[in-house]
């Protein structure tokens, strides 16, 4: 039997056989939802962020090594082995505004540019006086000669280090916004050993170095903090001392 739609006293459409349960949540429940959405949210995002910026300069740091120690490779077919290039000589020019190595470029357009895909590559005005490589990836290297300075975010060069051309960079973003590589052509390319011999660096001298340990006080800068990601496999030990 068909349920028949009848019209009560005060005029409204009802269906026989049916009663409307729909009730409308109340001002006060909808903002204690909202509360607690934003506890959980304050309490989560900050921690997706840090995992994401780890994930970045985890992931930028392995194919650095990776893409730049390849190219090394490569060049040596059509220049011999590293051991017999050319070194990098302080050859410097006064641009007007401050010295730039020009030999450096040479070097670096000789060696190393034919084998990489990057953005960009020109003469340094920095405390080192190389070359700034900026990667398809968004990360930036500065080669010079006595070291690898390696930014898994370029943007953290132009905006924090910009300011000090021709001073010396700031040493307390060193295993945070960039880490220390050096070029060694007895041993074919480019390590995060920064001085010293492998055998030497115990985990516990990586950590607690007065003067390159990668910890929060230190005479010079925190260079063996490269080391002591690659060795957990380019992935930041999770006693890390710094946040990203």
């Amino acid at each position: 039997m068909d349920k028949k739609t009848f019209t009560n006293s005060g005029g409204s459409i009802k269906k026989a056989g049916f009663i409307s349960t729909n009730k409308a949540f109340t001002l006060a429940e909808v903002l204690i939802t909202l509360g607690i959405i934003g506890v959980v949210a304050a309490l989560t995002i900050p921690a997706l962020i840090q995992n994401y910026k780890k994930s970045v300069v985890e992931t930028r740091l392995a194919r650095f090594y990776s893409v730049i120690n390849q190219a090394i490779q490569r060049s040596t077919i059509d220049n011999g082995p590293v051991i017999y290039w050319e070194a990098m000589q302080e050859d410097y020019i006064n641009d007007g505004n401050n010295r730039i190595n020009k030999d450096a470029i040479l070097w670096f357009n000789k060696y190393l540019r034919p084998y990489l895909k990057i953005v960009d590559a020109k003469e340094s005005k920095t405390y080192e006086k190389g070359v700034e490589v900026y990667f398809t990836d968004g990360s930036l290297m500065i080669f010079s000669i006595n070291s690898i300075i390696f930014y898994p975010n370029a943007k953290d060069f132009i905006t924090q280090e910009k300011e000090n051309y021709g001073v010396d960079r700031d040493r307390n973003v060193c295993g945070i916004k960039y880490f220390d590589f050096q070029f060694y052509p007895d041993r074919g390319g480019i390590l995060p050993l920064y001085g010293y011999s492998e055998e030497l660096l115990t985990d516990e001298r990586l950590r607690n170095d007065n003067d390159l340990g990668c910890k929060e006080n230190v005479s010079n800068e925190r260079a063996l903090c490269t080391l002591l990601i690659q060795r957990n496999g380019w992935k930041i030990p999770k006693d890390y001392p710094f946040k990203f």
